[in-house]
């Protein structure tokens, strides 16, 4: 006698199902990149490895979502204004001081030292989260102080990643001479390596690193810094901090949105 299946067997399977085909639907939005928008349906059978009819329904599907659109003959798939629609509420919703926490954080419990998030703002760059060393010897710039972005590790880290225009302007604050191409040399440092950093520039005594933080669209938008004592910070002790900034940069840029690769000031200087 053949044992007939429960409605809750029956609901589990089709929840089973419906799971499946949302998590295939997700692995096709996922396989358009920058570098590869546009795709055939069988360069996309063979990033998903679902079967033809498979992949046509949940391609309608997304279509008809407005998802996915199809174009061209032969036919190729590309991302819709459905996904800039799902992009923008990110966005809308996305606040970098909730999100930066966590990295901030870590990296102050990994040093010892004051960790802290910069935003730009205008010709200045503005603290926006700080994590003050336990130390009794700690430098803390506190959260709402601001200072030009010629100066510090923190300034200089977003100025280096600047579009090229809007650098020049800044640079042009400052006076033509020995403390001009000291800027420039570390600016260039800064672009080379990925980070910045400053020996007693705000303070006397304390030593920084910084990293450039980056929008979804590539553009320098703040820097993530570690600064103390030169007591404590030795050179080869700032090396040492400069791999966890640039991480900690990173990290901050791709919960922004921002893929990785190279930003988008760096592209244009490039192809000029």
């Amino acid at each position: 006698m053949t044992k007939k299946p429960r409605a809750d067997d029956q609901d589990t399977e089709q929840g089973a199902s419906g799971v499946r085909a949302v998590d295939r639907a997700i692995a096709i939005l996922q396989c358009f990149t920058p570098d590869q928008p546009a795709l055939s349906v069988i360069e996309i059978q063979k990033r998903v490895g679902l079967s033809r009819p498979t992949l046509y329904r949940l391609l309608q599907t997304l279509a008809q979502r407005d998802l996915i659109q199809a174009e061209g003959d032969p036919q190729r798939f590309r991302l819709s204004h459905g996904v800039m629609k799902l992009s923008h509420v990110w966005l809308k919703g996305l606040d970098v001081v909730t999100i930066a926490r966590p990295v901030v954080e870590g990296l102050r419990e990994a040093t010892g030292e004051t960790a802290a998030l910069f935003r730009v703002q205008e010709d200045r760059g503005i603290c926006i989260l700080e994590c003050e060393s336990r130390h009794v010897l700690s430098i803390s710039r506190g959260v709402g102080d601001s200072l030009s972005l010629t100066q510090g590790s923190t300034g200089k880290a977003m100025l280096a990643f600047m579009d090229p225009a809007r650098q020049a302007e800044l640079l042009s604050t400052v006076k033509k001479g020995g403390e001009r191409a000291q800027l420039e040399e570390a600016l260039g440092f800064a672009r080379r390596h990925g980070y910045a950093t400053s020996h007693g520039e705000i303070f006397a005594g304390a030593v920084a690193v910084s990293a450039p933080c980056f929008d979804h669209r590539g553009s320098v938008v703040g820097s993530v810094g570690l600064y103390g004592p030169s007591a404590r910070i030795d050179e080869q002790k700032l090396l040492e901090y400069s791999k966890l900034v640039r991480e900690a940069g990173r990290r901050i840029s791709v919960l922004s949105g921002f893929q990785d690769g190279e930003p988008s000031a760096t592209r244009r200087v490039r192809a000029d």
